[in-house]
């Protein structure tokens, strides 16, 4: 018997709030919002944006939040929906964390248990078995390849970097940081790849966090 909406609700609040974890991630954005509140010119400011990535990202698509035209109620709407989505992204952020603590309790699978040089491919599974997964990695794919088309190709690569950092956040700022070297060096054809390899590993790891948790939010509890 499929899992029921509020099933799945209940069960993505239970994992967000019940592993050591979960709780310290949202601690952690907890204290970022406070800095956004104190130091609003701060650049820590941005952390709750970023400690919810990459799903807080998709609100640069929204001509909405903080700061919208218009004044009065309608700025007020804007930035309450802002920060609800933030909070929501949050919440599956945390989820997604929780089900990583909780990996060990899956139930076993019908598949014979893999051998050890398999672990990796066990591990990456959740990345690219389910349609959440993918979907995601479609995503980052079609980022990187903009990417990597507005660096090799076009004549004016501007600002193409965003989409790929954006689409692999929080871990593709890690990215960008190693490649930095390559960048101010000898070696400046290097630093695409660099970031390329970078946004890939980084994609991988939320692809993954995100089959976790799609497949805890699936999975039958137990008894039924």
């Amino acid at each position: 018997m499929p899992t029921s909406p509020r099933s799945r609700l209940r069960r993505l609040s239970v994992l967000a709030t019940d592993s050591w974890l979960a709780r310290g991630y949202l601690a952690l954005f907890a204290l970022g919002v406070l800095v956004m509140f104190l130091f609003p010119e701060s650049p820590y400011a941005m952390s709750p944006m970023v400690l919810t990535a990459p799903l807080s990202f998709l609100a640069v698509i929204v001509p909405f939040g903080p700061g919208t035209g218009g004044g009065g109620p309608v700025e007020v709407l804007a930035t309450g929906l802002w920060f609800a989505w933030t909070l929501l992204c949050a919440l599956v952020n945390a989820a997604a964390l929780g089900a990583l603590a909780r990996k060990s309790d899956r139930a076993p699978s019908v598949r014979p248990r893999p051998r050890a040089p398999q672990a990796p491919r066990t591990l990456l599974a959740p990345a690219v078995d389910n349609w959440f997964a993918r979907g995601y990695l479609a995503v980052v794919a079609a980022a990187l390849g903009t990417f990597l088309y507005a660096v090799f190709v076009s004549s004016d690569p501007g600002f193409a970097g965003i989409w790929p950092i954006m689409a692999a956040a929080p871990l593709s700022f890690l990215a960008l940081l190693v490649t930095a070297p390559a960048e101010y060096s000898s070696l400046t054809w290097l630093s695409p790849l660099l970031f390329s390899v970078g946004v890939v590993l980084s994609g991988l790891v939320n692809a993954a966090l995100i089959g976790l948790l799609a497949h805890k939010l699936r999975a039958r509890p137990a008894g039924r």
